[in-house]
């Protein structure tokens, strides 16, 4: 996700001098120096030297680890930091900022790797407008942003759209696997399931995101999409949807409570 971000950046006009990384492992490090002409150093302190913002871009159990030692330097200037690292509350990240640093979560997908993120993203009402404008152009750089009222929707924003690019390629990978039982070449197949779902998703952001209305566009009365149409209906599929995002915001409660301090 940090990689995303920087590519996202520099795309939209941000200059390499402007963007600092700290990275600890010598090979991605100087991967990201090669592949971005930007700073890369292992001193996570050097990294946030000047930094009006500072974006946390790591596992979840590092978190800690890393912010504890940059309190200090975070609380000096108040830096704003926006923390992608999945799960982990602001309550912990305020702990380990200590007291007066703004801080607030985002929840990108995997979408931000070529520019189309779905980003979830919550502020405490510590964090000024000035900052959230801030933060959302930052962020706005892989990809569009949907505020939320409240942090514990960020575990339904994981479940819907952080995880959601999963559901979407597991239709696609069941829809090529029965083509191919129906006697389409798997490669063909695999093609036609990918390309079905890049058109359909093209479709769905062009128009006004009336998701019923383009499926009725697309079902004909007595025509083969009906047919397909009510199998689902008969395997009970929005249950079966329902159930999963279910499952998966529980999930992520589960872990973000494994983060607290």
């Amino acid at each position: 996700m940090g990689r995303a971000l920087i590519g996202g950046l520099l795309r939209g006009g941000w200059r390499s001098e402007q963007l600092s990384v700290a990275e600890s492992q010598a090979a991605a490090r100087e991967a990201v120096a090669r592949d971005f002409g930007i700073t890369a150093t292992a001193d996570n302190a050097a990294a946030v030297a000047g930094a009006s913002i500072v974006v946390l871009a790591v596992k979840p159990q590092d978190a800690a680890a890393v912010l504890q030692p940059l309190a200090a330097a975070l609380a000096a200037e108040r830096r704003l930091l926006i923390s992608v690292a999945a799960g982990v509350r602001i309550a912990a990240l305020e702990s380990w900022c200590g007291a007066g640093v703004p801080v607030m979560r985002a929840m990108p997908n995997r979408a931000a790797r070529v520019g189309a993120a779905a980003t979830g993203v919550y502020a405490p009402p510590a964090v000024g407008h000035g900052q959230r404008i801030a933060a959302e152009r930052v962020l706005q750089a892989v990809g569009e942003v949907f505020w939320v009222r409240a942090e514990e929707l960020l575990d339904v924003i994981t479940a819907f759209s952080a995880s959601g690019p999963a559901y979407f390629f597991l239709l696609a990978e069941l829809m090529a696997e029965a083509g191919a039982e129906l006697g389409l070449e798997s490669a063909i197949a695999q093609r036609l399931a990918a390309a079905t779902l890049y058109g359909s998703g093209l479709l769905a952001r062009a128009g006004d995101c009336d998701l019923a209305r383009l499926r009725e566009e697309v079902t004909s009365v007595g025509g083969t999409t009906e047919a397909a149409l009510r199998a689902f209906a008969a395997a009970d599929l929005r249950a079966t949807v329902r159930a999963a995002l279910v499952a998966a915001t529980q999930r992520g409660r589960e872990l973000a409570r494994q983060t607290l301090p």
